[in-house]
């Protein structure tokens, strides 16, 4: 008897765990997300300090090539990903991707290299957030997607802008040992929490219908969008912008934060003041002002406007030798932040409604494959200039403290030149389906117009102040 009322307790805990905790919600997305990076916020400290002691010499080329190998294989598999949750569900590619993440964590004071090298090797599952976009693409209509994004966005800025401060407190109090098992324990809370609280969000019919099917070479090549960004002359002058200023972004934030220590001297406690104080000013600059900015000078102009703050951001970090500059120049690569989302909205409003996925898809490519090229370029630079100590003699003698960010804003000014051709008001071109529609609504009867406020009549684009 004991035994069967076991079985059967056994049975339903195995029920909930597969269900999860309610039903799919954006909050279970925001969760995953905000333990996952905070867990790795806490590390910016304690990484730096193991990155430098483990190689002392080229520090800066070999986390140029860590960062690099990681990004490319993100890039490489997050279509064979995508495609894959697309059949097995989005609950138990969550787990895979946070698992394998988060697993070179403890390795940090066990073994550095091996910590280096699981880092580098974790990049094939490092593709949590394209996984968590499908989950609310799942769950919300085209409406609240937006929103929904957002949201997600801003719980992956809040966390990094306190777990760097926190993991500094910690690790100058209590040694970098309790960080890192601290972070330890919260990535093993988000697996437990996607285990056994997180329900799947893709429909069982959806999974049943496709379950078996096989996964073709298209579904899976992380080319295949990139070869369709010559097809449209505005999508792919959004695409070389969007290349050439994010390239240099992604080296940025591969090595910025070892820079400041290594070069400019900056303390830990600095630092992660530093990232907390631009992670503020970002969310208000992607928030109040953008919002304002579209407003007022249109989208084109508001890329323009963050990619020139982006220039000035690039050359101040490459010039500037003075703490001050770095804190000033960190104010405006916070207002260099509205770009982004500014050509996300340039390139939507590009496509037609049933091509939206693939021309954010262009987008996702190019920023994927930056990733992976942007700290290897960056690492590379430095060690071609020979920045690796934090001696006067190496600054004055190279005269360019940080070579790479003024070699990026090379770039980002012919990515500014080139958004310069960028149509102010693009449009999607009339499908066949839209041509006919419009000569029927010339040549036919009233009565097939459509009622205003009806869905017939809504239109996306004219509730844009801008149009």
């Amino acid at each position: 008897m004991l035994s069967i009322i076991n079985k059967e307790l056994f049975m339903c805990v195995m029920l909930q765990v597969q269900q999860g905790i309610g039903k799919p919600s954006v909050y279970h997305a925001v969760v995953v997300i905000f333990l996952e990076f905070f867990a790795w916020g806490l590390l910016t400290t304690p990484m730096l300090t193991v990155l430098h002691e483990t190689f002392p010499k080229h520090t800066f080329l070999i986390n140029g090539l860590i960062q690099g190998v990681k990004g490319l294989l993100s890039f490489m598999s997050a279509p064979l990903i995508g495609a894959l949750s697309d059949v097995w569900g989005r609950r138990s590619f969550l787990l895979v991707t946070v698992f394998f993440t988060c697993a070179p964590i403890p390795l940090m004071r066990l073994s550095p290299w091996w910590y280096f090298a699981m880092i580098s090797v974790s990049g094939t599952f490092s593709v949590t957030f394209s996984v968590i976009f499908a989950y609310i693409a799942d769950i919300t209509d085209v409406r609240e997607r937006s929103t929904a994004y957002g949201l997600v966005s801003a719980t992956f800025a809040a966390s990094l802008v306190t777990s760097p401060a926190i993991g500094a407190y910690l690790s100058a109090s209590y040694g970098d040992n309790l960080v890192v098992l601290l972070a330890t324990l919260i990535s093993l809370a988000d697996i437990c929490f996607i285990l056994l609280a997180v329900p799947e969000s893709l429909p069982d019919k959806m999974r049943l219908n496709t379950l078996g099917a096989p996964i073709s070479w298209e579904q899976a090549d992380p080319f295949t969008s990139l070869r369709k960004v010559g097809q449209d002359t505005t999508v792919l002058l959004i695409c070389i912008t969007v290349f050439l200023s994010y390239l240099p972004e992604a080296g940025q934030y591969s090595s910025f934060f070892l820079y400041l220590r290594q070069v400019i001297n900056f303390s830990p406690k600095t630092i992660a003041v530093f990232i907390g104080v631009v992670g503020i000013l970002s969310i208000l600059a992607q928030t109040l002002f953008l919002t304002l900015l579209m407003r007022t000078i249109g989208n084109k102009n508001t890329v323009l406007l963050g990619l020139g703050f982006q220039i000035l951001q690039l050359a101040w970090y490459g010039l500037g030798s003075e703490p001050w500059m770095m804190w000033a120049a960190g104010a405006v690569a916070a207002m260099s932040s509205i770009t982004f989302p500014a050509v996300s909205t340039l390139v939507s409003r590009s496509a037609d409604p049933d091509k939206q996925g693939l021309v954010q898809g262009m987008i996702t490519g190019i920023r994927g494959l930056c990733n992976g090229l942007g700290p290897a370029l960056y690492g590379f630079i430095f060690f071609l200039f020979n920045v690796e100590l934090n001696s006067l003699y190496i600054i004055y003698f190279t005269l360019i403290p940080g070579p790479p960010f003024l070699l990026g804003a090379c770039t980002v000014v012919v990515a500014f030149v080139v958004a310069l051709f960028i149509p102010d008001h693009p449009t999607p071109p009339a499908t066949p389906c839209q041509t006919r529609k419009s000569s029927a609504s010339l040549a036919g009867a009233h009565t097939n117009t459509p009622l205003p406020g009806s869905d017939e009549d809504f239109e996306p684009l004219l509730e844009d102040s801008n149009v």
